[in-house]
Parts: C-alpha cells; structure tokens; sequence
C-alpha cells in the first residue's frame, strides 16, 4: 500500500471526530432546566468556531474548540415550555437536537434502591408497579439513563442513551424512586420534568467521589489508572469517573440521593463523607448550592448478609442516625424517612412510592415554596430528664405526633451504666415521655435502634419519625 493511502487511511478517524459532536447525554427529546444558564459543550476540529442555536430564543453562542477539540459554552433557558430544537453547527456536518423541552431537571443517584426499575427485580417486585407503568405515558415527563461504567480515570463521555418520553417500556426500565419523584413534581408544578438516573446496584458512597475528594480521608484507597477494578460498584472514584463525571455541568434543579446500604458498617465515617461528596459536586457543577434531598435507608436484617456480622455497630440504626445527623451538616438539604416500608427479609423494599413521594414533598415545599401540607418528619431535638422519666422533645411537629391506634414501641431508655431497657412512652402534642422501671436516673433515649424494626411514631400527616438516639456511645 503506498505511504500516502496509508496516512491518509490512518488520519481517517481523527478526520472523521472532527465534526461537531457532543456528549452523550444530549440527544433528542432531553430537558433543559429552565430559567438558567446551561452547560452545553462537546468536541470538534481544534481551533473550530462552534455555533449553538436555540430554537427558544433568536441569539446565537459560540465558543472556539481548544487544541484538543473541547468547546464549551452556557445558554440562557426561558421558562418552561416546547417543544423546541437546538441547532449546534461547526466544521462539518450540522446537528439539530428535536423535541426538546425546558422544564425542571433532576439527578436521581445512588445504589439498589434508586437503580431498582418499576417493573422490579427478579423475584423483588415494586408494588402495584403493572398498573402505575401502564397509565405512565406523559410527553411532559422526560427519562435519561446513565448507563453502567466503573472507572478508574475520569470520562469525558458516558456510554451512549438516549433521552426517553414517559411511557410503559421507558418508565418499566427507569427508576422507581426517581419516577415517583418525578411523577409528583410534574403533577403539582405542571411543567415538564427531565429525570437523569445515574446510580449502580450495591456501590458505596466512596466510588461516586472525586481521587481529589477522597484524600483527605485517611484509609481511602485509590485506585491507580491501571487498576483492574476487582469490584466494580464498590472502588472509590471510579463510578465518579465513569458516570457522573462526564455529565458534571449539565442543567439540574437539584439531586435526589438514596444510598448508604453499603456503608452500614461504617456509620461514623458516613456524614462527612456525604457532606464532602455534596460540596464536591455542587463545585463541579456551578449552579450554587443546588438543593440535596437524601432518602434515610430502610430497616433490614443486614445479618442475613456477608461476612455476616452482627451486635455492636453492625447495626444499620447507626446508619440511619448518621443520616439523621448529617441533614446539620449540609447547607440546603433534608433527608426523607423510610423507617416504616422496611422488609426484614429484603433489602429492596417493595413499597417504592413513599421513597420517591417523600422526596418530591421535601421539593416542593422545600425549593418550590408549596405549602398547605407535611413535607418533613419530625425530628429529635431535646431531652429533659424529670426523675425517672425522660420527656423528648421534637421539632417539624407543629400539629402533633401519633401512633395512628397502634402500641408506641420501640423506644429504649439506659443509665449511666449504658444498658439499654424497652420503655413506655406516651405522647402528648410533640413531646414523648418514656420510663423503665430498670432504670431509675436515666441519661439516654434512643428509638428504632435495632437493625431491622418497625415505625410506631409518625406526624400527623403520616410521615414517620427516624430513628435517633441522644447518647455517643460507642455500642
């Protein structure tokens, strides 16, 4: 073959990426955020003038490709409303992005219990899901999943996906929680709603954190890039670098979080580390202090799992409290609880709804300013100790608490010898007055502290309390 074919043959693929592309997560059908500056961005020939078009408005961007092909620029987004198109021209062949909406954008992570589809897992079902999926179809609801990748450097693209309406097939296949969410959002808001799932069975909090992030943390391993990731859902860094990474800067109202389950067994770490991963995205993606609203893991007999630990921290009430405290510790965000869809037996609780509804209450009275009804359990504020007794204090109970007819268990009391005693408690407005007659000056409280329990003390408008206790004990 002569030289010249040859290097021709070879720069044919260079040639070929000259053209206008862009990430993965742009495609027909997406949402922009609406009222916003979005991120728009891509590749083409170094050195290119790049020409974005928005069909909502008669201006035009621009942006010059790097020598390494990059271009990036922000777009101004009206109120909600489509469907538009977005025109993005350069070297080579134009593209036109269709049926495009502006709307309210959100990113739906985490493991399992956000990754679980409607229609389930084998054999774990999401219940009354049939009829949900088959009366989903909405064109004002818009479903983007981010496929699988673990990494151990960091992607400027994700696998590719495309952009979905609601509609039997899609929602069957995207996240329970995340749709609920969504669902409720658009019901109430009426505009349209981009939901972004990104989120990997079984992975821990570490692997959705940046190699930066994580070295402040003594103990953290990083993988090195020729890493062969022996666990691919539980390595630190590398579903950061494989799946949020390369959709960091995209247009988003704010992130639903359901994750912890893989972390139970190190409850004392938890809240730094969530609060480190939330500032650490909220600097990457630079819209602000953008809203963070986290599901509290479910309870559930974690004994039943390998190495099969159990007693002392192995505990996962240790991990709901941490959450529970975290909440204090980043700006802008809350936490929905889940203490009464747990399944002692399953660690995918089948009752998908209240996640995802409790989530979308946190939204709209939270960042969306609706009021009128209950959008936050009530939580743990002060203890005060008269006698024998020990009256605990709650906030966000403004009209009261109930065990809706049922016996009010599960609440322990413990003296300075920390051992803890089933309690009676009573409640009156937001205060519960609990006792043991095994302990006679009592120092500690603590409520649904064992792995797998079930809630008794809820508000009025049905939204259960967290666990909590009110000691640092050790065990």
């Amino acid at each position: 073959m002569r030289p010249l074919v040859c290097a021709i043959l070879l720069l044919l693929p260079t040639l070929l990426r000259a053209e206008v592309r862009l990430p993965s997560i742009f495609t027909d059908n997406m949402v922009f955020q609406q009222q916003a500056d979005c991120a728009v961005w891509g590749w083409a020939k170094p050195g290119s003038t790049i020409t974005v078009a928005p069909g909502w408005a008669k201006q035009k961007y621009t942006a010059k490709a790097d020598a390494a092909g990059k271009w990036k620029l922000k777009v101004h987004t009206p109120a909600a409303g489509g469907p538009y198109t977005l025109a993005v021209s350069g070297d080579g062949k134009p593209l036109k992005l269709t049926n495009v909406l502006v709307g309210e954008v959100w990113l739906c992570t985490g493991q399992s219990n956000m990754e679980m589809p409607m229609k389930g897992f084998k054999g774990q079902p999401v219940l009354g899901s049939n009829e949900v999926i088959l009366q989903s179809s909405n064109p004002n609801i818009r479903l983007y999943n981010v496929p699988r990748n673990s990494r151990t450097e960091p992607k400027d693209n994700s696998k590719p996906f495309a952009w979905r309406e609601a509609a039997p097939e899609a929602v069957s296949n995207f996240s329970a929680t995340g749709y609920y969410f969504g669902r409720l959002l658009q019901e109430q808001l009426h505009v349209p709603v981009g939901l972004i799932n990104c989120s990997y069975g079984g992975s821990t909090i570490e692997a959705w954190m940046s190699a930066d992030n994580l070295r402040q943390f003594a103990g953290v391993t990083i993988p090195p890039k020729t890493d062969s990731i022996k666990v691919v859902n539980r390595t630190p860094t590398t579903l950061y670098n494989g799946m949020l990474h390369p959709i960091e800067g995209f247009g988003i109202k704010g992130v639903i979080w359901y994750q912890g389950e893989s972390n139970y067994e190190h409850p004392d770490e938890y809240p730094a580390r969530l609060a480190a991963m939330v500032q650490q995205w909220r600097t990457a993606w630079d819209m602000g202090e953008f809203p963070f609203y986290y599901a509290q893991i479910a309870p559930y007999n974690y004994a039943q799992l390998p190495p099969y630990n159990k007693g002392g921290k192995y505990n996962s009430a240790f991990l709901r409290d941490a959450q529970r405290k975290a909440q204090d510790q980043i700006p802008n965000a809350a936490m929905a609880v889940l203490l009464d869809v747990g399944e002692e037996a399953s660690i995918h609780p089948m009752h998908k709804e209240p996640g995802g509804t409790r989530l979308a209450l946190l939204a709209l009275a939270k960042t969306y300013g609706l009021k009128g009804f209950g959008a936050v359990s009530p939580t743990y504020e002060s203890m005060e100790v008269k006698g024998n007794e020990v009256a605990v204090r709650f906030k966000e109970a403004p009209m009261g608490m109930t065990s809706f007819g049922q016996e009010l268990t599960g609440f322990e009391v413990a003296g300075s010898d920390q051992k803890f005693h089933p309690a009676k408690a009573t409640i009156s407005g937001s205060v519960i007055t609990v006792s043991a007659p095994e302990v006679k000056a009592p120092v500690a409280v603590r409520y649904a502290f064992q792995d797998f329990t079930r809630a008794t003390l809820f508000s009025t408008e049905g939204l259960p309390v967290s666990s909590f206790r009110t000691d640092e004990w050790a065990q």
